[in-house]
């Protein structure tokens, strides 16, 4: 029900710093004035200044001895004062990334390329790092994991008991979908133990895809996948010694069935590791620190929340990126909303104390970094506008935030710190470009406008005048930001059809400002220039920064609140512009944005005549359970909640024309969703147009012709539907 592919996050607004899969082609040099990025020629060295770049690793390098051709790089890791570099190669796709392949060192100095794992299984190698020393090598090959020797080529299994359902070192379906948890992990800061995760899901049912499509006979795919009220993986964190291979298992106490160990590190140059443990229902945190000689385990800080407590990764972006220790290791930064708002606090290690560091009427959008030598904590934040972002800062000590982004520069921007000096990657877009703009600054001369960036908005400006921003007031007194584009040749005197897009979940937003929004990618043409006019609003619940309430207002309501919502600001609207066609109105989302558009359908009929929904959970029982226990319980206690918020409940009362598309390979969004939505409109002799994609993932991309057949489905349905054009 998230945001997954490429195509998703166009849709739905986000903007991305270089690709969708970990590990670009883009690192920070050790001294933080450079990065290392990959060319045809090699890795290059680009200085953050302008000067020329320098090739550091040239491609010949990077060709195996006996081969003629070099290592098709996916992604890069320097090491030992970039003397080193990890080459990440021959990949296949876990889920949703490639995060499992073939590993090689290059060592710069004596030009040695040499493969990791060599007798493992071809491209069965993930998460490889080499330790602090720079001794061995440590990677997961099939559930196990492994540390090998970098002299001598030694390879030692640390575990052995690892299989499909019985998982070390990495992660089980449900943790990496909803806990961005991959890379399960960590050399001790001493280089003579490793730290991992390790996850029993023996106990979890296996739902079957099945592939009718690759062979005579079909056959299934089993995906380990727990449903909403089905127990969790057992999990547990372990500390194994390379020497000895014996693992001392920390004592988180409670019932390892019965609670989530989202993040874990070791505390700087010590013998403890850090935890965050969440309880099933997700609405209790509790930070602790683990000895890793005895396991002895002590709680510093809990917190507890009436709805759901956010992880580390939702103010992160994806993936586990660290903990945010401060330079004296006894200290960290950690994100709350305990106060009503997501604010920086500061946790200390030796006595226990939590100090709030951002106070104000705002959320904390990202925590980027603090800086020692500036005295400053670097963060994103918007409290003037939701759908913006800007760079604040302040002391290490807490006080009023400073914005530090040009006022010039409106928009969505994004920084990307070195974490060794203040040169950032910043990067803006807005709709009112047609393309982001970049550049590399150093943040001591914040807030200075680059003469680059300048020029770009003048050369970029984007000359469509046809999008705007409005906000409607619902009968529920809920104001609602949107964003509206007008037809090309507008007259305000004709009626013109609307389109709305919808997502309406809290992983992502719609109505952000960047360079696409108000662009619909799945449509052949362009819908201004066809007289529609597009529109997308965020309802509650979406993670806008307008504070704990309006996000978590959701809470046991979800497909009910924000269904209304979004049904009630679309009667605003039309109530707000009288040249809006009421009878020609069409809603269309995908995965969260398929379910709402069929809630809508069912539980506000008339309200749109016609809807396409792609890739739809028609069930709330039927996702899986760390997302939807999140948000509606359990269904042991509040099934009512979840009876509520499915569109399978209300399939007796859906008007109007429905297109229903999904893949029958989603591994996210099963088939059977729409199978049971279908057999309740049967029930009730609803007719509606359905597709179904062979085989295809919940991004429904796979297949030679998918992308150029979906978007055509879709045009004709909404051209045949929605008529275009005034009248």
């Amino acid at each position: 029900m998230k945001r997954i592919t490429l195509l998703m996050l166009f849709l739905q607004g986000a903007v991305l710093l270089l690709q969708a899969q970990p590990g670009p082609m883009f690192q920070w040099s050790k001294e933080g004035s450079g990065t290392y990025q990959m060319q045809k020629d090699g890795i290059a060295y680009m200085p953050c200044n302008g000067e020329a770049s320098t090739l550091k690793v040239p491609v010949s390098l990077m060709t195996p001895a006996g081969s003629k051709e070099p290592l098709d790089v996916q992604s890069f890791q320097f090491y030992q004062q970039d003397s080193r570099v990890l080459l990440f190669t021959n990949t296949r796709r876990v889920w949703r990334y490639e995060t499992k392949g073939d590993y090689w060192v290059l060592d710069l100095n004596t030009k040695k390329l040499r493969q990791l794992g060599k007798g493992r299984p071809a491209s069965s190698l993930m998460f490889a790092k080499i330790s602090p020393d720079g001794k061995n090598a440590a990677y997961v090959s099939e559930h196990n994991i492994y540390v090998e020797d970098l002299n001598t080529g030694a390879i030692k299994a640390l575990t052995t008991n690892g299989n499909r359902h019985f998982i070390n070192g990495t992660f089980d379906w449900v943790y990496e979908e909803e806990l961005d948890c991959r890379d399960g992990f960590r050399w001790s800061p001493d280089s003579k133990s490793i730290a991992y995760w390790q996850l029993d899901a023996t106990k979890t049912r296996d739902f079957l895809m099945i592939n009718n499509t690759d062979s005579i006979y079909s056959f299934t795919i089993p995906v380990e996948y727990p449903v909403a009220g089905q127990d969790p993986s057992a999990c547990r964190v372990g500390v194994v010694n390379i020497q000895t291979a014996r693992t001392n298992w920390m004592n988180v106490p409670g019932d390892p069935r019965q609670h989530y160990i989202p993040r874990m590190e070791w505390i700087p140059n010590s013998n403890e590791l850090i935890i965050q443990q969440l309880n099933r229902r997700q609405n209790e945190s509790k930070i602790m620190v683990c000895r890793a000689d005895n396991g002895a385990t002590r709680t510093i800080y809990t917190e507890k929340d009436a709805a759901w407590i956010d992880t580390k990764g939702t103010w992160d972006d994806t993936g586990i990126r660290g903990w945010d220790f401060l330079p004296d290791g006894k200290s960290f930064l950690w994100l709350s909303e305990e106060d009503g708002w997501r604010h920086i606090y500061h946790v200390s290690l030796t006595n226990n104390t939590v100090k709030l560091l951002t106070p104000g009427n705002y959320d904390v959008i990202k925590l980027l970094r603090a800086d020692e030598a500036t005295n400053a904590i670097y963060f994103l934040a918007s409290p003037d506008n939701p759908v913006q972002q800007y760079l604040y800062k302040v002391p290490m000590t807490g006080g009023p935030a400073e914005k530090l982004t040009p006022a010039a520069f409106s928009g969505t921007n994004k920084y990307e710190m070195s974490p060794n000096s203040l040169w950032t990657y910043h990067s803006l877009s807005t709709w009112k470009l047609y393309r982001p703009l970049n550049e590399f600054i150093n943040l001591k001369e914040a807030p200075a406008v680059s003469k680059k960036m300048e020029e770009g908005l003048t050369k970029f400006a984007n000359p469509a005048k046809n999008l705007e921003y409005v906000q409607v007031t619902t009968v529920d007194g809920v104001k609602m930001d949107g964003f509206m584009v007008r037809p090309t040749n507008f007259d305000p005197s004709k009626k013109y059809p609307v389109i709305f897009t919808v997502y309406g979940g809290p992983a992502a937003a719609t109505t952000l400002d960047s360079w696409h929004v108000g662009r619909d990618r799945l449509y052949k043409g362009n819908m201004a220039d066809d007289g529609y006019v597009y529109v997308s609003f965020d309802n509650r619940g979406t993670p806008l920064p307008k504070g704990r309430e309006w996000r978590k207002a959701i809470y046991q309501k979800i497909g009910v609140i924000d269904t209304r919502d979004q049904a009630m600001a679309a009667k605003a609207l039309m109530e707000k512009y009288s040249f809006i066609d009421s009878s020609r109105t069409l809603i269309w989302g995908w995965s969260g944005g398929g379910t709402m558009t069929l809630n809508l359908l069912c539980q506000y009929p008339g309200v749109f005549k016609s809807g396409v929904s792609i890739a739809p959970v028609t069930n709330l029982l039927t996702y899986d359970n760390i997302y939807q226990e999140r948000y509606t319980g359990l269904p042991q206690e509040d099934m009512e909640a979840y009876k509520k918020g499915s569109p399978v409940s209300y399939a007796e009362h859906m008007e109007g024309n429905l297109l229903m598309i999904q893949g029958t390979g989603d591994d996210n969004v099963h088939y059977q969703n729409s199978e049971m939505m279908l057999n309740a409109l049967i029930k009730y002799n609803k007719q509606l147009q359905f597709m179904a994609y062979p085989n295809r993932s919940h991004s429904i991309s796979e297949g030679e012709g998918t992308d150029e057949h979906l978007s055509t489905l879709f045009t004709n349905f909404v051209r045949t539907h929605c008529a275009p054009g005034a009248r």
